[in-house]
């Protein structure tokens, strides 16, 4: 259809039109909540309640709460690879961020200390993304001493996992450390090294109430020690 040079609002909404018939299906409904469909499955906390009428960071601890029943230590796979827990754990993790003194423009990139914390890292871009910011995700990489992404060179990056606690150890999928009051010195000298600056650690769960977290690095190269706040989604004690 030919379009008259002078007409652009007919030539506009033409090429809108044509870019929803084209593009990505539009999802969702308005008045849903987020992550709430085909609720509840068998790994819902409850069937009984109705899921979908629950605050997200409920719906969150309620699905934590349940992965975790019965088990000393779990990377929460079972939540971060729900698409209840997956639609929602990005924008609760950019939220307590926020709360606890750090919003989005305060840093430029999340990394995942373990590859449990990968699906949290992929939520919080998405997450952002839809706030309409833009945030880098990476991946720690012991294989040789280096991250898996974007550069991270002269960025402030956020570190994340699904659990950090005194009784995490040594997880398979990384060799991040938790010792002497949670330190995560390798991860840090290598973060460090990249050119980066590390302003802050979260997690979902944090295993020790702690009145103001923090956490204590040690820069394996310098010798030079450093407290990182340490912001925790849930406190272990809210989940069992």
């Amino acid at each position: 259809m030919a379009i008259a040079g002078g007409d652009l609002t007919a030539r506009n909404d033409i090429l809108r039109t044509m870019n929803e018939e084209q593009g990505f299906r539009k999802t969702g409904t308005t008045g849903t909540a987020v992550g709430t469909n085909n609720i509840p499955s068998d790994a819902s906390p409850s069937q009984t309640d109705d899921f979908s009428m629950l605050e997200p960071r409920e719906q969150l601890r309620r699905l934590i709460a349940a992965e975790m029943e019965g088990k000393p230590f779990c990377e929460l796979a079972g939540v971060t690879f729900d698409h209840r827990g997956a639609a929602i754990v990005g924008h609760i993790l950019l939220d307590a961020l926020e709360e606890n003194g750090y919003s989005i423009d305060d840093f430029d990139a999340v990394g995942a200390l373990t590859a449990a914390a990968v699906p949290l890292v992929g939520a919080m871009i998405q997450a952002a993304a839809s706030r309409g910011e833009d945030l880098d995700g990476f991946v720690m990489d012991f294989v040789y001493p280096s991250i898996k992404g974007p550069s991270i060179k002269g960025k402030r990056v956020v570190l994340l996992d699904s659990w950090l606690s005194e009784k995490s150890y040594v997880q398979t999928s990384s060799l991040v450390t938790l010792r002497n009051g949670n330190e995560l010195s390798l991860d840090f000298g290598v973060v460090e090294h990249e050119g980066a600056k590390v302003v802050a650690i979260a997690s979902l769960i944090g295993g020790v109430d702690m009145t103001e977290p923090v956490i204590e690095v040690v820069n394996p190269v310098s010798g030079e020690r450093q407290e990182l706040p340490f912001i925790e989604i849930y406190h272990e004690s809210e989940l069992r």
